[in-house]
């Protein structure tokens, strides 16, 4: 794993991009753009981002990459979504378009997930990726219109299922990683929380059997009548013992216990590294307890120490993270984060972005994905 910044001076754009390029395996990037704020208004930063992206896609060392997710954090989804219409027909990654400010200064920044040696397309608005008998399936951007975040949740999920199963697949046997986006997270979450659950004993998922590693977390998505937004990546061509969960126990309990449906985190194997995806992390201890209640300092420590304690369980580091997408709960606590990060991951890939966490008392959440080089001789490579 190597990360780099790339300053495209005369855009006012920062690239924070991290590469795994093994010779002659699938290469990855991710990237995590950032803009200058310029005095300009959204159209202006929009519009140095795409170029940013262009100027990325161009360079040497990611020739022949192809895009197969992107999310944009802005800072007003609803008025700033219609002059994005590009971004909704990119050619190959499946986008989201999510309020999250970001807490730089800026109206936009943006996440890009990048491969070269699969066969990406776009087949009726998922984003599919093909290569040595795996199929990847990326949808983001969901939602519903129902009465409430129950009922649009569920609305959600069988039409994602839906989706799944004309490709057969399904959730409970596919679905590798989940995120949801709730508008008014403290009020609306409780209802998404319970239809999902309710949706999961559906589809055979319990606390005797898996969830799916998921980030839960406040976002208000463009259109003004949705209260939930959702993500997803599922996986076939797999064998069922290349994907095992991660649970911290000395660190974290399960999530069943306080009741909720996700899993702490989860590793897919394959012949020649591992895809670690570690759900969105707060500052708790294995009873279910808020630790450092109020105390932004002490919270992202023992947030830091948790993902730690989640990536060891998949024989990962630090060292093996792509990026970092950092979630908090009060403006004021920005500059504090953002030194605190810069010191402990200098080179890390990261964005820290206006996002409510679930409960009211946790200041602080982050998530991650890693790649780590290793070798499984039974499974095939990537």
């Amino acid at each position: 794993m190597t990360c780099n910044k790339i300053y495209l001076e005369s855009l006012g754009v920062t690239a924070e991009v991290s590469a795994f390029c093994p010779e002659g395996g699938v290469a990855e990037w991710q990237a995590l753009l950032h803009v200058e704020p310029r005095g300009e208004g959204f159209a202006g930063q929009w519009s140095r981002i795409l170029q940013a992206e262009a100027a990325l896609l161009a360079r040497r060392e990611l020739d022949g990459a192809r895009c197969v997710a992107k999310r944009y954090f802005l800072s007003d989804s609803t008025n700033q979504q219609p002059l994005m219409q590009e971004a909704c027909q990119c050619e190959t990654a499946s986008v989201s378009l999510i309020q999250q400010q970001p807490l730089d200064g800026s109206k936009i920044a943006a996440w890009l997930y990048l491969q070269r040696g699969i066969d990406i397309t776009k087949e009726d608005g998922m984003t599919v990726g093909r290569h040595n008998g795996y199929t990847h399936l990326w949808q983001m951007g969901l939602t519903e219109t129902a009465s409430d975040s129950a009922m649009q949740t569920e609305a959600i999920l069988r039409r994602y299922e839906t989706e799944l199963a004309e490709r057969g697949a399904t959730l409970a046997d596919n679905c590798i990683r989940t995120w949801f986006f709730v508008r008014d997270v403290d009020t609306q979450y409780a209802g998404m929380v319970r239809a999902r659950r309710e949706n999961f004993i559906q589809q055979g998922l319990t606390e005797h059997t898996h969830y799916i590693a998921s980030t839960g977390i406040g976002g208000l998505p463009a259109r003004t009548e949705a209260l939930v937004q959702m993500g997803a990546y599922a996986l076939m061509g797999f064998e069922t013992s290349q994907l095992r969960y991660l649970y911290a126990r000395t660190h974290l309990n399960p999530t069943y216990e306080y009741g909720v449906t996700f899993e702490r985190g989860s590793v897919v194997q394959y012949g020649d590294r591992d895809h670690v995806f570690i759900s969105g992390t707060a500052s708790i201890d294995n009873r279910g307890r808020v630790v450092h209640v109020g105390d932004i300092v002490g919270q992202t420590q023992r947030m830091w120490e948790n993902v730690e304690a989640l990536l060891a369980e998949a024989g990962a580091t630090y060292d093996d993270v792509t990026h970092l997408i950092v979630y908090l709960r009060d403006t004021a606590d920005y500059e504090t984060v953002r030194q605190m990060f810069a010191q402990r991951f200098p080179d890390i890939p990261v964005v820290i972005t206006l996002a409510p966490v679930c409960r009211p008392t946790w200041l602080i959440e982050m998530e991650c994905m890693a790649i780590r080089g290793t070798r499984h001789e039974e499974y095939r490579e990537l």
